[in-house]
């Protein structure tokens, strides 16, 4: 009795830890929190794929939320933008998230880790001057939007790796302002796949990702106020080095074997 007690005890911390990670990753780079929730789901916790991918939606949502409120204050957000992204990806979002559970762990697996390496690429981009904005014409926007509605449908990603170099790069947005943009747009999308993806609710344990959440939201508030004061360089170059030994470790263990 008292070892399962103990292990229950070790796993409350884990996640605890693990949705500090999560809302640490979200609140200054404002991306990358499913990136990590779907692993630490289906490694610490033992979750299924299309399971992972769907608690990790709630998860991000919430830690998303709470990452807004203080981007919002400081008008770092374009809602506009953000919104008309989510919509025009529904097709895809709520395509993908109703038919996952016919398509096999192992292609959600290598999917998921090759998007892994492509958002471990983009993050070890160096610093971008700060440009005059540039509106983003309908066709960005429609390509964009589809492509976030796949990942986030597909991997339970809400694709803010991709909405922030797109906004960055090719749109002139200021970081901060992107950041704030691609919380939304990851808060938008993961609660539409969340419900999209309602028949995998009753395979969850719900315990271990509320406790996730509920650390995630905390940590998410605090270091969304802290990130425009912090250069978040360094935490870009050590996240993308962790999604490429994610992606290596999902491989070789999850998807060869």
């Amino acid at each position: 009795m008292w070892e399962y007690q103990v292990m229950e005890i070790g796993l409350v911390l884990t996640a605890l830890a693990s949705g500090g990670f999560i809302g640490a990753v979200l609140g200054f780079i404002g991306a990358g929190g499913a990136m990590v929730s779907v692993p630490i789901l289906l490694y610490l916790f033992d979750f299924t794929p299309a399971a992972a991918t769907t608690a990790a939606l709630a998860v991000v949502f919430l830690a998303a939320v709470a990452g807004l409120g203080p981007k919002f204050k400081s008008k770092d957000v374009l809602v506009k933008e953000a919104v008309i992204i989510w919509a025009l990806g529904l097709v895809t979002n709520i395509g993908f998230g109703l038919v996952i559970t016919k398509i096999p762990d192992q292609l959600i697996l290598l999917g998921f880790s090759l998007v892994l390496i492509a958002a471990g690429y983009s993050m070890l981009k160096g610093p971008i001057k700060e440009r005059p904005e540039k509106s983003m014409p309908i066709w960005a926007l429609v390509v964009l939007s589809l492509l976030v509605g796949t990942l986030t449908g597909l991997f339970g990603i809400g694709g803010g790796f991709l909405a922030i170099p797109v906004l960055v790069l090719f749109f002139h947005t200021p970081q901060n302002k992107a950041a704030g943009t691609s919380l939304l747009i990851i808060a938008l999308n993961c609660i539409t796949a969340f419900f999209a993806k309602s028949s995998i609710w009753p395979e969850i344990d719900w315990r271990y990702p509320a406790v996730i959440a509920l650390s995630a939201v905390i940590v998410s508030r605090f270091a969304s106020k802290l990130a425009p004061k912090s250069p978040t360089v360094h935490l870009r170059r050590g996240f993308a080095f962790l999604l490429f030994i994610l992606a290596a470790f999902t491989i070789l263990v999850r998807v060869v074997n």
